[in-house]
């Protein structure tokens, strides 16, 4: 595939769908119309195979891609949709870790181009009929849709899975989502389909009262992960995946229950062997061993508390490179943010990358030792150079970010 004309197709498909998650809410659009037009013009590929969805404020990318490296070391052929991609377009699709051929992505883009006048889908919607036609052409056995933003109104909502699940419900996205975790869980519980079983990770009790009703509402069995007990671990580093693996493991008992054949081994070598599996990576990811570089793309208060609780063990002093995009609430980031380190504050380069010179005035009250950069590049380097070599870096705050940071220097 020429790999200009690829880039001009998806370049193309960024301009003429806006995306939430590089513009904003301008750029969302709620509600499952224009999906439901888009399924029917390409025959309902997503009626055509099997799916598992995956919903929640934190952890559902992280356990999507633990459940398909369980389910590839099973010999099954499995697809996942993510959102968003760190470096490249089509790390959002993949089959069994392999990124969606980019010939598929350019010759579907020119058929989106041809769409009747009356539909007009978001860059979320495209990619998620791309998703669905993809899975159908590859004959997946099973196709992971994780959800892209709430539950209730997001297009991936279109699928009848075999399970759902919904890792935690956290505050964030409050602009669009409602303003108490209660709204926000209601919008999560909104993937609970009728008959079909939900497996909750929450461990808050409002959370879980929500979720169960919409169970009950659906005749939906409830399934609550958080019971469940095991020792075992990921090679995603993360302490939070703990929970994340309870999440997975409630999901392969009922996956067995529906006849898939998932053993021990199975289970333990999938969990061990996700990065390897799926090409996972930004979650708690070591970037290099001198200086320790590690990268996180928690970006919500909830996510960075669980961060900075992990960075809090290591005894070494910490170069930490931190952006955010607009909506983020930059005082409840600062309020949890290590004292005594080094601070780099860089605008990620999106439409929503907030400039961190918009909220200094903030920073100068946190009484943080800080720089700001108009880059993650700039920022990153000056962290490296101020770096000894005992000590560590740190980059994250933003999806955004990180992959900033890899576009970067993994090729480098």
């Amino acid at each position: 595939m020429n790999s200009h004309k690829y880039q001009e197709s998806v370049d193309w498909l960024f301009a003429q769908a806006p995306n939430y998650q590089r513009d904003g809410s301008s750029a969302y659009k709620p509600g499952l119309e224009n999906i439901k037009k888009l399924c029917d013009l390409f025959g309902n590929p997503q009626n055509k195979i099997k799916t598992i969805h995956i919903g929640g404020t934190n952890g559902k990318g992280s356990t999507s891609n633990m459940l398909a490296s369980v389910l590839q070391e099973s010999g099954y052929k499995i697809g996942l949709y993510n959102s968003p991609h760190l470096v490249d377009f089509t790390e959002r699709i993949k089959v069994n870790g392999k990124n969606c051929d980019k010939e598929f992505v350019y010759d579907f883009i020119q058929k989106l181009k041809e769409l009747p006048s009356e539909i007009q889908p978001s860059f979320f919607e495209f990619t998620t009929i791309m998703a669905f036609e993809y899975f159908y052409k590859q004959k997946v056995d099973h196709a992971i849709i994780e959800v892209g933003l709430g539950g209730r109104l997001d297009s991936t909502n279109i699928i009848k899975p075999l399970v759902s699940a919904i890792t935690n419900v956290q505050l964030d996205h409050q602009d669009l989502l409602g303003e108490t975790i209660e709204e926000i869980a209601f919008e999560k519980a909104g993937i609970i389909k009728e008959s079909i079983p939900i497996i909750s990770g929450d461990e808050k009790i409002s959370v879980r009262e929500i979720i169960i009703n919409k169970a009950k509402e659906m005749n939906a069995e409830f399934i609550d992960a958080t019971m469940i007990e095991s020792s075992l671990e990921s090679d995603l580093k993360g302490k939070y995946q703990k929970k994340n693996i309870r999440v997975v493991l409630a999901l392969v008992e009922e996956l067995r229950k529906q006849g898939l054949i998932i053993n021990e081994e199975n289970i333990k070598s999938g969990l061990s062997n996700v990065s390897n599996n799926t090409n996972f990576i930004g979650r708690w990811f070591e970037f290099s061993q001198n200086p320790l570089t590690i990268c996180d793309t928690g970006h919500n208060k909830a996510g960075l508390e669980e961060v900075f609780n992990q960075l809090n063990e290591y005894s070494q002093h910490k170069h930490i490179v931190l952006g955010f995009v607009n909506d983020k609430k930059i005082d409840e980031v600062l309020e949890i943010l290590p004292k005594n380190e080094n601070y780099y504050f860089v605008k990620p380069n999106v439409n929503r990358g907030r400039n961190p010179e918009t909220y200094e005035d903030l920073l100068k009250k946190s009484e943080i030792n800080y720089k700001i950069f108009q880059n993650v590049q700039d920022g990153y380097l000056s962290a490296k150079q101020n770096c000894k070599d005992d000590e560590i870096i740190f980059i994250g705050g933003s999806n955004f970010v990180v992959g900033d940071f890899l576009e970067k220097n993994l090729r480098n």
